[in-house]
């Protein structure tokens, strides 16, 4: 008899999105080291190749459904529409970039390297059907954003957001790992779907219920809901405006694939519960983003409780419930990111005396200066606040419907509510553009061609789909129904 070795049968099928992301985040780390040193514009042009590929890979898989490592890693229908959404976010982030850090002084390989790997843990995220990867997924992501968070070494502002987003960061990962923990001891296990259907789960085993807590406690601080939501205005206004982009819409669409994930098969059996939970989180986050964000006049700070508010919206989908709450949440998510980077895109292609334009007293008169510029954001503005017929109307729409036919009408009037107390701010900026008088100074549009680009694939986004939502709403519904069985 022959001592023959098996080596077990690896399928990377499943991590097929993924790879392609990291290997073009070594190659540009390679390519960092020979010539050209002087720039290192041919660096974002690889990393949005790599980027493109990702996506067209992620598109021709649509439809299969591969797993990997004994069901810890899953390619299905689901986590591909959460690629595409976050392969999109990544790519318009790093056409932004291209002549942002060059003219801020942060262009180099590592950036592109960073967004790139940041890009991998978000994909993975969305893949996740363990824990184990859940918690690893998120540390690659995490990591990698505190790093680009602080990239800008010169600025004292932008080292203090990375300082806060990385101890808040960390102390939301002991509670996520301390969670996994408890849930392991409960069950025996780290995977989904073994967890939903042990004995701990059905009997409400303490330390079941225990581990569960923790886990919703690390996760609301990685979607920034009240009252986890400290670092997101902090840190919004410190990172490069480009990394800030990718942090409210990315990270913010790979935390909620994993979170939907978790809720709607290993929390199956106690939907009554955390439901109940999440109709409160809802109406505070919500409320709280929307009435910080009447006082601030940095757009920065304004969006990040911008941002906190619209987390509030999506939990009204979760508590709504169903195909059809889960699905208006995916839709949101979708057109929720084309609206931000445009808006967070704006902000980054405008300058005042050679410094970021972030005030909005700085946007005075912008309409007259450059009519193009200040129509693409009030295009954006008003997708944010959800009128017709732009993206943030029907994403809107679809959520506060679906919470109505799920029998939460009240939350449904309260969510309709804080969107007209949105509206204040967002007209704000808008009345500034429009109706007052230019200041001499006031911000500027800084030419920029792969920028540009961005802004209108960001606009060509929210345009259609408002006018066409049908297409992608049934993507949306279909991709989340299979975890529902």
């Amino acid at each position: 008899m022959t001592g023959e070795i098996v080596v077990p049968v690896v399928g990377l099928s499943a991590l097929l999105p993924a790879l392609v992301v990291v290997g073009a985040g070594g190659l540009v780390l390679l390519l960092d080291l020979l010539p050209p040193r002087a720039s290192k514009a041919h660096l974002g042009t690889v990393a949005l190749a790599g980027l493109v590929a990702a996506l067209l890979v992620t598109v021709s898989r649509w439809g299969t459904d591969d797993r990997a490592f004994r069901d810890m890693v899953l390619l299905d229908n689901y986590a591909l529409f959460f690629d595409v959404v976050i392969c999109y976010a990544a790519a318009l982030v790093v056409m932004l970039s291209m002549d942002y850090v060059g003219r801020e002084g942060g262009e180099s390989g590592e950036y592109y390297a960073l967004v790139l790997f940041s890009t991998t843990g978000m994909l993975l995220l969305a893949s996740a059907g363990d824990l184990i990867v859940v918690f690893l997924a998120l540390e690659l992501m995490s990591l990698s954003l505190y790093v680009l968070a602080g990239f800008f070494k010169t600025r004292l502002v932008s080292g203090e957001a990375s300082m806060k987003y990385f101890l808040l960061g960390a102390f939301a990962s002991s509670f996520l790992l301390y969670g996994i923990a408890m849930l392991y001891g409960a069950t025996g296990s780290t995977n989904l779907d073994r967890i939903a259907g042990s004995p701990a789960a059905r009997d409400g085993d303490p330390l079941y219920l225990v581990g569960l807590a923790l886990l919703l406690v690390g996760f609301g601080f990685k979607i920034s809901t009240v009252p986890f939501h400290m670092w997101a205005p902090d840190v919004y206004e410190g990172a490069p405006t480009s990394v800030t982009a990718l942090i409210a819409t990315g990270s913010k669409a790979a935390a909620f694939a994993a979170l939907i994930r978790v809720l709607v098969v290993a929390l199956r059996g106690l939907q009554p519960d955390w439901t109940a939970l999440l109709w409160s989180l809802a109406v505070v986050t919500m409320t709280l983003g929307n009435l910080a964000a009447l006082a601030q006049s940095n757009l920065k700070r304004m969006l990040a409780y911008s941002s906190i508010a619209h987390v509030g919206y999506m939990l009204v989908g979760l508590v709504a419930g169903g195909a059809s709450g889960a699905g208006a949440v995916l839709f949101y998510l979708l057109a929720y990111t084309f609206t931000t980077i445009g808006a967070f895109g704006v902000l980054a292609l405008c300058q005042r005396a050679g410094e970021e334009a972030v005030e909005v007293s700085e946007y005075a008169g912008l309409a007259r200066r450059n009519p193009v510029l200040a129509a693409t954001l009030a295009l954006f503005l008003l997708s944010l606040i959800g009128i017709p017929p732009l993206a943030g109307f029907v994403a809107k729409f679809y959520l506060f419907g679906a919470a109505v036919r799920g029998g939460h009408v009240w939350l449904a009037v309260i969510a309709v509510l804080n969107s007209a107390v949105a509206a204040y701010y967002y007209l704000r900026v808008l009345v500034y553009m429009y109706m007052r008088e230019p200041e001499a100074g006031g911000a500027g549009y800084v030419p920029s061609f792969a920028g540009g680009l961005a802004l209108a694939i960001a606009l060509i986004g929210v345009v259609a789909l408002g006018v066409m939502p049908a297409p992608f709403a049934d993507l949306a519904q279909g991709a989340v129904t299979p975890l529902l069985r």
